[in-house]
């Protein structure tokens, strides 16, 4: 948690809109909480204000506000952040309240709104409320519609939230830099009524890229295309929480994307539909089944669905390249090529070399390779069975039975009942059949032992290693 005597500068004095403030006016401003880590925060009934169903922002939180007078207050800070992609990568970036992307936002419709927003960058901002409907004069454009929060000012926001939906925010103000830097955040509105399009699960996070270089940890911000990391909420898998329901549920998740591209992502072992977009809930007459969703640069999407098949199930992106880490682009593709021996010699004159696997990139998964400092490999993440052979934009719907209502601990990985997993073929289809359809072991001993071991393993912060 951060103080409130932190946001008062050596002046002493805050700008708050067009004038200023003394120190005992920045008192009055409400605390600006900082992210407890990278995991997934559990949802928090509201203290105070009208009722809601609360959202789960995937390795993410929620902001706390205050009351003042009827008005729901908020504390917005941008600044320079170190950001965790994954385990064994920092990446350098601004954001807010310590951490990109920024706490969600939620609120109810018709709620009075106060945000206040602090600027510690070295350069002027501003933020846009994408997709609200309030006055011209708070929609964030600077120069257009107000003057940039100068760095070391504070400017103060307020509208009614008029309709209940899935939203951003992010800067107008240097826009390729900043957004290109990892600032932005989730506002979800909820409506008046607490029942209604009223789910079991309620998952948010944004899409979003990076081009980091290999041994490097912040951005470079003028790539237009070339990213070499695609991420769910500013982390890559194997980093990426899993989403943890119970069978039965119906499940919500809000897509936001503020890449350079557009995202088809792809649902396994379930179909849904889309319930919401940028204008609102669409009407029911409108949906169809769908198992993949393309979102285009600057949309939200919400779907949802009955989780109705237990299992460990794959949500992703469809663009092959975007469930991969880090990689640079001139990477020589050696498939096929006999590497035995050069790999070594040509890395003790260029110690960052990196060839793509003889047979294929799965096998650089399960090499213990050579990497530069603060270097993620392309494709991790171990599952019961091996490695996943992933990165980047993946990562598993978790559904049980056992799963209880408003239990969002990860279960460990699925055991799967006998009869309902592929098998090694012995050449004897019979024998096959009987050991697998007939009450056989589901699974070869080995890997039944080494999934045992994880099901009594603590699973960590990120569900998958």
């Amino acid at each position: 948690m951060i103080s409130r005597r932190e946001f008062v500068t050596g002046a002493g004095m805050l700008a708050l809109g067009a004038g200023v403030i003394s120190r005992a006016g920045a008192a009055s401003l409400p605390e600006a909480m900082v992210a407890p880590g990278v995991s997934t925060q559990p949802p928090r009934l509201p203290s105070t204000g009208r009722p809601f169903h609360p959202v789960v922002t995937l390795n993410g939180w929620s902001l706390p506000w205050r009351m003042n007078q009827g008005v729901k207050e908020f504390h917005l800070v941008a600044e320079p952040v170190e950001r965790e992609l994954a385990p064994g990568m920092i990446a350098r970036l601004w954001g807010y309240n310590g951490q990109s992307p920024g706490p969600t936002i939620e609120v109810v419709e018709g709620d009075r709104v106060r945000i206040f927003v602090t600027n510690r960058l070295r350069e002027k901002t501003s933020i846009h409320w994408h997709g609200q409907r309030l006055p011209n004069g708070m929609d964030g454009v600077s120069g257009l519609t107000q003057p940039a929060i100068e760095s070391g000012k504070t400017f103060v926001y307020e509208f009614v939230a008029r309709r209940a939906g899935t939203f951003m925010y992010h800067p107008h103000s240097d826009e390729m830099v900043q957004m290109a830097m990892g600032m932005y955040g989730f506002w979800v509105t909820h409506p008046k009524d607490p029942d209604f399009m009223k789910v079991d699960r309620d998952f948010v996070f944004l899409l979003n890229n990076f081009d980091i270089e290999p041994g490097s940890a912040t951005p470079r911000v003028n790539t237009m295309l070339d990213f070499n990391l695609w991420a769910f909420n500013s982390r890559v898998f194997p980093g990426i929480d899993s989403m943890h329901v119970r069978q039965g549920d119906r499940v919500r998740v809000r897509i936001g994307n503020l890449t350079m591209t557009n995202h088809p992502i792809h649902l396994h072992g379930h179909e849904f539909v889309v319930t919401g977009t940028d204008g609102g809930w669409t009407p029911p007459a409108s949906r169809w089944p769908e198992v993949t969703l393309d979102i285009g640069v600057g949309q939200m999407r919400s779907i949802e669905f009955d989780a109705t098949e237990p299992g460990d199930w794959s949500l992703h992106c469809h663009k092959s390249h975007h469930t991969m880490n880090a990689m640079g682009h001139q990477v020589p593709t050696m498939v096929g090529v006999d590497q035995r021996g050069i790999a070594e010699k040509i890395s003790q004159l260029i110690p960052d070399y990196m060839a793509m696997g003889e047979h294929g990139m799965g096998e650089m998964a399960e090499m213990s390779m050579p990497l530069p400092d603060n270097t993620l490999p392309m494709m991790t993440g171990d599952g019961p069975f091996g490695s996943v052979e992933m990165g980047g934009m993946f990562t598993v719907v978790k559904v049980r039975r056992e799963q209880q209502p408003g239990d969002y601990s990860d279960p460990g990985w699925y055991r799967h009942p006998h009869g309902t997993q592929a098998w090694e073929w012995t050449g004897n289809l019979p024998d096959a059949l009987s050991s697998h359809s007939a009450g056989g072991q589901s699974m070869p001993a080995k890997h039944q032992e080494r999934m045992d071991l994880k099901a009594h393993k603590p699973q960590g912060h990120t569900g998958h290693r």
